[in-house]
């Protein structure tokens, strides 16, 4: 009997998915609840399990494709076994060392996605006789580029290119050479560029700057930093200290930690902060909850796990959703400087950039400390100059003086 595999409701709003790529081709068995596809949404990437077990029979969607939330994109004759039948087992060779019988017994391991091959990409796979599931692919996504395959070439050694191979001649670029790719945008590409002209449209942005001698963080994290890690089994880093005194910030002028609605303005006594990372497919901004009750090693749990998953798309939709405040570092990535865009409907986001030892006046001196800037934009329509300054210089007197933290003063 076939089994129709069609779109699920993956979350509110949601409509539409892009097929990033099937784990099974047509006539191979799935079980149930083995991961089918992987969907990619406006907001996160998910799996999508089959819902019984038996053989592929018909895939409607290619991969790189869309679909529509509800439409059939799978059949499944449940119950069938795969064509060819049960895979002949292979001997190992002799004086090859076997696996224990428990580690069989775990089963096989997760298919790799066949990618979207785009058709520059495809032409340099044929001329060099490679097959797509080899490389890397890092186009939106998923998609195989002809980027990922000449990149891949240039990591083989030289021997693989066979004994007889001459060398070419660099290649001189005619007319007819200039070529170009149209890659569509992902859905969470397409989403982040929708919030980002909504909140040029929709809000009266402004942003206001200052700077902060990180001195004493740095000394605090080298000093604790061991015993730190030995407690908690995770790194002492900076982010928790930007969460804490944010919050500090956020006490002072609530309505960073505001957001308009209709004709009225919406006060929160807790602070849910959006902390951005970067994923394979784009910037997420998963929510620590009422971060106001969290410790630092909790933070700091919190964070390594939301970066770990979200390198493998393995961000949950519920964990992006409802942040009052957000913090963005592009120090990570060496930014000295930016503006970064609030995420509506919030009032405010805080950025943090790169370190660097700079020359500063103390005390009639000049001395080398490791200075940071840090950016605040946030509505105009909320929040005033004033209260944005204020906002900055709270942060900046925690950071520089840590031990309010814990003195709340």
């Amino acid at each position: 009997m076939s089994v129709e595999v069609k779109v699920p409701e993956i979350g509110e709003s949601i409509t539409e998915v892009l097929i990033v790529g099937w784990f099974k081709k047509e006539g191979e068995r799935v079980e149930r609840d083995e991961p089918l596809a992987e969907l990619e949404t406006d907001k996160a990437t998910v799996d999508l399990p089959a819902p019984v077990a038996g053989k592929v029979a018909k895939l409607l969607r290619g991969s790189g494709e869309t679909a529509q939330v509800g439409e059939l994109i799978a059949l499944i004759e449940e119950g069938v076994k795969a064509e060819g039948g049960p895979a002949k087992e292979v001997s190992p060779p002799v004086g090859a060392a076997r696996e224990p019988a428990e580690a069989e017994a775990v089963g096989p391991p997760k298919r790799k996605v066949e990618p979207a091959v785009m058709p520059a990409a495809r032409r340099v796979l044929a001329e060099q006789g490679l097959e797509a599931q080899q490389i890397e692919a890092t186009g939106p996504g998923g998609r195989l580029l002809k980027e990922d395959v000449l990149r891949h070439l240039k990591g083989k050694p030289k021997e693989e290119a066979g004994p007889s191979a001459a060398p070419k001649p660099p290649a001189i670029a005619g007319p007819g050479a200039r070529e170009e790719e149209v890659v569509p945008m992902s859905p969470m590409r397409r989403r982040i560029a929708e919030r980002l002209v909504q909140a040029h449209q929709s809000a009266a942005l402004l942003s206001t700057f200052n700077e902060v001698d990180m001195e004493a963080v740095i000394a605090l994290r080298k000093q604790y930093r061991e015993a730190f890690e030995r407690k908690y089994g995770v790194k002492l880093g900076l982010m928790s200290f930007f969460v804490k005194a944010s919050i500090e910030g956020l006490r002072a002028v609530p309505g960073l930690n505001a957001e308009i609605r209709a004709q009225s303005i919406v006060y929160r006594n807790y602070f849910d902060i959006g902390v951005a990372v970067a994923s394979g497919k784009g910037l997420v901004v998963p929510v620590l909850r009422n971060a106001e009750r969290l410790s630092f090693a909790e933070i700091e749990i919190a964070i390594a796990d939301y970066a770990a998953r979200a390198r493998e798309n393995r961000i949950n939709l519920e964990e992006l959703r409802g942040g009052t405040f957000s913090i963005t570092n592009g120090g990570v990535f060496g930014s000295l400087l930016s503006t970064p865009l609030i995420n509506p409907p919030q009032s405010g986001i805080l950025g943090v950039h790169v370190i660097q030892d700079r020359p500063v006046a103390r005390e009639g001196q000049v001395v080398i400390r490791p200075m940071m800037y840090i950016a605040l934009t946030y509505d105009h329509r909320v929040v005033d100059g004033r209260e944005a300054i204020t906002f900055l210089k709270r942060v900046k007197e925690v950071l520089e003086e840590p031990a309010r933290l814990v003195l709340e003063v």
